[in-house]
């Protein structure tokens, strides 16, 4: 095996390009080292199918150029075209480039079908050979350079599709604690029944409700809207619901539970957070409602014979001023009557025309239904809502349903 390691002349633009150059003919060799050293080429050289394989399979070559014959005594080619097969089944291999004679053209062309990427005829031509180097090493980078981009990307997508999928399994871990923290049965009180019902915008969301057992015929009923959507929302709703449950109780008035919230949220929560709340504290054999709404819906309340009332009475919402009073209202309930808790999610959910569901239709589908159960109200209202806007939901929706006997 002959073998030569040139640098290219100061004067030549160094393109730094490693070629194999593979031929049985000594001259040939000398020929082409001689003239691809001048252009600024460093070569290697070998005179036979398995030095050509060693070679490459020890170095990094930017073009092969090898000769199809390597016998003396034959010139069908047979052994070059055996040599392109096994070629053609390695890896990283350069681009190809046969050196042929007038009489094996046509061996040339069942080589290029075998991953040749170009063939000069011998006796060659110097500018039309080194033309034919330079384009085959210029594509040979480019290719290269697409397949390492390509294995880049694709070793990018890998690391998003992991975080991705890692996220995905923490946001369904988030959603199972959330959910954990609704009742997983709601509380009845003696005289009445009681449904809820919590439907996410997104995975997890900033809605909250509960119903509170006390001692006694008596029961605590909360719904909160946390402003904003996702985790956030969701990361301060568990926290109001820690609070809630911590602090209710009989002996605590809703507005001085209220008052107490608004004081823990101010100090905990972002300036642009805030958080609108409904707590009432129901007297089942009294049939009475005591009530604060802190900024949050009036929940409707309708009567057997049809009237209706709004539960208003509170003051604003909480996490914005410290000191701020809240003002409880009281509701005497009467027999037959229902009782509707709702989070903005139910009213503002839109259409394609982007018309709100609005507090009128949520009052008709009530009036409409005005004997049903509280667990039949409550699916004609999320029924009626879904129709209204096909079922996209844009921000989180709860209802809390109360009907007495």
């Amino acid at each position: 095996m002959l073998a030569s390691m040139s640098d290219s002349p100061a004067e030549v633009r160094t393109m730094e390009s490693r070629i194999l150059i593979a031929d049985d003919q000594p001259d040939v060799l000398r020929a082409l080292c001689l003239l691809l050293k001048g252009h600024g080429y460093f070569t290697e050289t070998v005179t036979s199918p398995s030095d050509l394989l060693e070679a490459l399979g020890r170095s990094e070559f930017d073009l092969l150029l090898m000769d199809l014959n390597y016998a003396r005594d034959t010139t069908s080619g047979r052994e070059g075209l055996d040599l392109l097969t096994r070629l053609k089944a390695i890896d990283g291999v350069p681009p190809i480039v046969v050196m042929t004679g007038w009489a094996t053209v046509g061996i040339a062309v069942e080589a290029m079908q075998r991953g040749v990427t170009d063939f000069v005829e011998k006796p060659w031509t110097n500018s039309q050979l080194l033309e034919v180097l330079r384009k085959q090493i210029t594509l040979g980078r480019e290719r290269r350079e697409s397949a390492r981009l390509a294995v880049q990307e694709n070793q990018v997508q890998k690391v998003i599709a992991s975080q991705f999928h890692e996220q995905e399994h923490e946001i369904a871990e988030a959603r199972a604690i959330q959910e954990g923290f609704l009742p997983k049965e709601i509380p009845q009180l003696t005289g009445y029944e009681i449904a809820a019902a919590w439907q996410s915008a997104r995975v997890v969301g900033g809605d909250y409700f509960d119903v509170l057992p006390f001692d006694g015929e008596m029961c605590g009923l909360c719904i909160a809207d946390v402003a904003g959507k996702g985790l956030p929302a969701a990361l301060l709703m568990s926290n109001l619901q820690a609070a809630v449950r911590g602090l209710a109780s009989p002996s605590l008035a809703p507005e001085a539970l209220c008052a107490r919230l608004n004081a823990l949220l101010c100090r905990n929560i972002a300036s642009d957070r805030f958080v609108t709340l409904f707590y009432a504290q129901l007297d089942g054999p009294a049939r009475q409602l005591r009530y604060v709404s802190a900024g949050h819906n009036p929940p409707f309340v309708l009567h057997r014979d049809g009237s209706h009332q709004r539960l208003c009475e509170g003051g604003i919402v909480l996490g914005v001023f410290a000191n701020q009073a809240f003002k409880s209202g009281t509701v005497q309930l009467q027999s037959g009557d229902r009782m509707v808790l709702y989070t903005d999610g139910v009213t503002e959910a839109c259409n394609s025309d982007d018309d709100e569901f609005g507090e009128e239709r949520l009052l008709q589908v009530l009036q409409q239904n005005p004997a049903r159960t509280a667990v039949e109200i409550q699916k004609n209202i999320l029924q009626a809502v879904a129709e209204f806007s096909h079922g996209t939901w844009q921000d989180d929706a709860t209802l809390l349903v109360v009907a007495v006997a």
